[in-house]
């Protein structure tokens, strides 16, 4: 291979490259085709290309999928989507590998387990290529050994097949497919090459289930061992395969007709380790079988091995070329960086100790819907990559800017990336750990922090889910009233942090009518303060605004150019803190919200108000005034997540919904079974208000409704609060 030769000392003379992929899944549960490509709205969005190429990726992991061209008949084929959009690709320099099946099994007129897929697939390949001859790189089944599994051997996906000898065809048809699909496409074009991809995972096991991991171990290698030919009767799952049905003659016709990819991909997810158990009693049910307990490694066990090892091991078994054609994690906007980047870092290292590794891929860089339910539906929970398809215009992340950095050499200094990923964290075990902690405990360079300024319930759950993200900070008690200009400035120089996050006074709507002149002073003036002095030393800063901000005429949401007209104390002076700190800092971000529930704590009005019940008390609410109750916790990650984006300006942040306090406190009583009846509708001035609200504050956005629904957030507070709620239903039963 020519990358092997030296070239200014480093063993391989073309730099690692930036690959990234549409999440494009178009697979089959029931008689439903699920369109990834639809829910993510990138179907509809050509301009969409542009923005990608933006980012300077050398290739695109990117669809030409079967079911989409020919989802009726063989030959009636509908290229007009796919035109366009490789046209584009071709004129943006942004190399396509085209993937013509993705987690799918084929259109309707085929399965996995049909005996003359193979031939189906290959004829379809040879469409492709004569109709894209410049088209060099092909993936014709996205990971077949992951496939094969979902949908022949667990039954999740179509054929929904549960047994070795399902799975064991399904994969045979898919390796023969791609054998011949490639056959086919070399036949138009010679110098095509294969970009094989599979989730390379590996199983962990306590003594006992050894032998179970290390039959794991060798069938997660068998797609590459079928396509490179290495599948006779000395192979290690030889014997599994004629037991399983497969016959000598196809296995030795792969073995006499290999097609070793060009570049072996390799996609690993946080999940791809596993930890076998036969001690399901240490586990919860959900990470349980009949026989033992199968979970995430990194939750459990302290030796995971990491993509660097499994690099290493890739490398050592094909010494072929190798990229990482899949790297996502579904978790905050500094965990996906920080996972990213490690993925880059081993690559490298990877590289400097002589295996070819040629690119790390950003996948599903338009975000993916519902893979926390291993895309069987759509439910509408939504991961971003580097960009957030739930704006107008998909919306630049922070790992865009990351991905930019590398695709030109430069080392990403987001000052999040100091601090270790919860995977390298002492605090990322859900059950006692197991094995000794020779890998995980990362030392800890020092970082940044966040300066969180106020001390109620705001600023408690934004400390605490700081400690949670791995997020340094300094808490701040009484810093906004006794802030000067030159007090701020010599404290930022102390502390050096990337951003100041200001909670103070959040929600004191009666606080504020009741000691207007001092609320002012202490959070109008002292935050202005800090607003100038974030913006002469180029530092970030988040504060809250609120839905009283409007004087609640209307019955639509209230968007953010929509025009304030506070009717209380708080209110207006959030209205001009608000305009203060833009003066100031025309780079702040504002976040407005409603009324918070969730935030643990005895304040809680929701706890409040259900322990009452339980009690068996009549509790008094509000049924007067709507507006859009928030989850703290979706409050928080997401105000964090733009701040670490580096977004500016007003935002709505509420989930998506509007009620009364009465109208909530009767749902969740009726789904914990406590007494509906005993919740009494009554005005505000019973309630001691003082300060008048808005009749009508429910908040929408025109830049992104990021946070999920309303009823989505009450089933999670219900979830966290599953001892209370348990409590509850046994005694209401008694």
């Amino acid at each position: 291979m020519s990358d092997l030769s030296s070239a200014a000392g480093h063993p391989f003379p073309r730099p690692l490259e930036l690959w990234i992929g549409v999440e494009c899944t178009l697979n089959r549960v029931g008689d439903t085709f699920l369109d990834q490509l639809s829910v993510n709205g990138h179907a509809e969005r050509p301009q969409d290309l542009d923005l990608l190429a933006g980012l300077g990726a050398r290739r695109i992991r990117y669809p030409v999928l079967w079911e989409a061209v020919a989802p009726e008949d063989p030959q009636i084929l509908d290229w007009r989507w796919t035109d366009e959009r490789l046209s584009r690709l071709r004129e943006l320099d942004l190399m396509p590998i085209a993937t013509l099946l993705h987690h799918g099994s084929g259109p309707h007129y085929t399965n996995l387990l049909d005996p003359e897929f193979p031939e189906k697939l290959a004829a379809y390949a040879r469409q492709v290529a004569e109709r894209y001859p410049w088209l060099r790189a092909y993936t014709p089944v996205n990971e077949p050994l992951t496939t094969a599994r979902f949908s022949a051997l667990y039954g999740i996906w179509y054929p929904h097949h549960t047994s070795d000898t399902s799975f064991v065809r399904a994969l045979l048809n898919e390796c023969r497919g791609t054998v011949l699909a490639m056959q086919a496409i070399r036949e138009v074009r010679p110098d095509a090459e294969l970009i094989q991809t599979d989730d390379l995972g590996k199983a962990h096991a306590t003594p006992a289930m050894q032998p179970e991991a290390d039959f794991q171990n060798e069938r997660r290698w068998l797609a590459y061992d079928l396509l490179c030919g290495r599948v006779d009767e000395g192979h290690a799952l030889w014997d599994y395969l004629l037991s399983s049905g497969a016959g000598v003659a196809e296995l030795r016709w792969l073995a006499e007709h290999p097609c070793p990819p060009d570049v072996i991909g390799v996609d690993y997810y946080v999940t791809s380790e596993r930890f076998l158990d036969e001690r399901r009693e240490r586990y919860g049910e959900r990470h349980c079988n009949a026989t033992h307990a199968d979970i995430e490694a990194v939750r459990v066990y302290h030796e995971t091995a990491g993509i660097s090892e499994l690099l290493r091991e890739t490398w050592e078994r094909y010494h072929l070329p190798v990229a990482i054609t899949e790297t996502h994690l579904g978790s905050t906007r500094e965990e996906q960086i920080r996972w990213f980047e490690e993925f880059w870092q081993a690559a490298e290292g990877a590289r400097a100790q002589g295996a070819d590794i040629r690119a790390v891929t950003s996948w599903a860089i338009l975000g993916s819907f519902d893979w926390n339910q291993l895309h069987t539906g759509f439910h509408g929970h939504y991961e971003p990559g580097a960009f957030d398809v739930r704006s107008p215009t998909p919306r630049p992340t922070a790992l865009a800017g990351v991905l930019r950095a590398r695709a030109t050499g430069a080392v990403p200094a987001h000052p999040t990336l100091l601090s270790p990923g919860f995977w390298n964290r002492p605090d990322r075990f859900h059950y006692p750990p197991v094995g000794t902690a020779s890998r995980g405990t990362v030392l800890r360079r020092r970082a940044r922090p966040l300066l969180i300024l106020g001390v109620g319930e705001l600023g408690q759950a934004v400390v605490r889910l700081c400690q949670e993200r791995g997020l340094d900070y300094r808490l701040l008690s009484s810093a906004l009233d006794a802030a000067t200009l030159d007090g701020a400035l010599g404290l930022l120089e102390a502390e050096q942090p990337w951003a100041i996050v200001n909670t103070a006074g959040y929600g004191c709507i009666d606080e504020a009518e009741r000691h207007r002149q001092q609320f002012r002073q202490t959070h109008l003036d002292g935050l202005a303060t800090w607003a100038r002095a974030c913006a002469a030393r180029g530092t970030g800063f988040l504060t809250y605004s609120s839905d009283q901000v409007f004087a609640g005429e209307g019955q639509t949401p209230f968007q953010e150019h929509d025009l304030p007209s506070p009717i209380n104390a708080y209110g207006q002076a959030r209205l001009e803190a608000e305009q203060q700190v833009l003066a100031a800092h025309p780079g702040a971000l504002i976040v407005r919200s409603a009324a918070l529930f969730g935030s643990g704590t005895t304040k809680d009005p929701l706890s409040s108000a259900l322990h009452r019940l339980h009690a068996g008390n009549t509790v008094s609410l509000d049924q007067d005034h709507r507006f859009s109750p928030t989850y703290l916790p979706d409050l928080v990650h997401t105000s964090l997540d733009l701040l670490i984006d580096g977004e500016q300006g007003v935002w709505h942040l509420v989930n998506r919904g509007e009620s009364t306090w009465a109208e909530m406190v009767r749902t969740l009583a009726g789904v914990v079974g406590l007494p509906e009846s005993r919740v009494r509708s009554v005005p505000g001035h019973e309630l001691g208000w003082v300060a008048l609200r808005p009749r009508y504050s429910t908040l929408g956005s025109h830049r992104a409704q990021l946070l999920p629904s309303l009823e989505n957030a009450l089933e999670r507070y219900l979830a966290d609060s599953a001892v209370r709620r348990a409590s509850w239903l046994e005694q209401s039963a008694s």
